[in-house]
């Protein structure tokens, strides 16, 4: 500045650090991956499931590694942690008292549950594996256990089986998603960021270093 406090010729500016403003998740498709269990389920799409957390809340997850839970004489879709699968009504999904999980049958491209009995015939459970989706996915609260939770910024849940302005998801059976992160892409962005490090700290050393002889040159 001038010696009456003018900016020549533009203010200075006086680094502040940094600090992280949000965690933002990125909800592309990722890889499928072959699994053993029948009711091992994977999202082809933009959709996710909905689970009925402890707290009686729903939640929703693309974590589709679900297995059939007896709970007395109910036998119900869960998730690894024990939440129930809820249906396309919101219901929790249970088989009737006399059917295997074994025999259940699962059609992909409807989304619907049923078994064979032991004749080998298909019955129906009229049950369908819910699937949502937001308007900004986004904007999901992240919960524990892969779980997201409806907030403002996400929007109400959309229904695949009754929005007909959405493009309806592909449930793969026999298969979980695995990670979206390309190690490639994320190699390289990390060998950018340390270049980068790197420089401003030569800067940092550099500047330091003129000040130094600027205080020798005065003396």
């Amino acid at each position: 500045t001038s010696a009456n406090g003018e900016e020549k010729p533009i203010s200075a500016q006086v680094g502040l650090g940094t600090r992280v403003a949000s965690n933002t998740s990125i909800f592309t498709q990722g890889s499928l991956i072959a699994n053993e269990s029948k009711s091992a389920f994977a999202i082809e799409g933009n959709g996710l499931f909905s689970v009925r957390g402890a707290d009686g809340e729903t939640y929703y997850t693309r974590n589709g590694n679900f297995s059939w839970v007896k709970d007395g004489n109910v036998v119900s879709l869960c998730t690894q942690e024990g939440y129930h699968v809820l249906d396309s009504n919101g219901n929790v999904i249970s088989l009737p008292a006399n059917v295997s999980s074994e025999s259940v049958e699962f059609q992909s491209n409807s989304g619907e549950i049923g078994y064979k009995d032991g004749a080998g015939n298909y019955h129906a459970l009229n049950r369908r594996i819910g699937i949502y989706q937001f308007r900004n996915p986004a904007g999901l609260e992240k919960e524990s256990n892969s779980l997201l939770s409806v907030t403002e910024a996400s929007g109400d849940a959309m229904s695949e089986y009754t929005n007909n302005n959405l493009t309806r998801s592909k449930i793969v059976q026999g298969y979980l998603e695995g990670s979206n992160v390309q190690l490639a892409d994320e190699m390289v962005n990390l060998i950018v960021a340390q270049r980068a490090y790197e420089m401003n700290s030569k800067v940092i050393t550099t500047s330091d270093d003129m000040l130094g002889i600027a205080n020798q040159l005065k003396r």
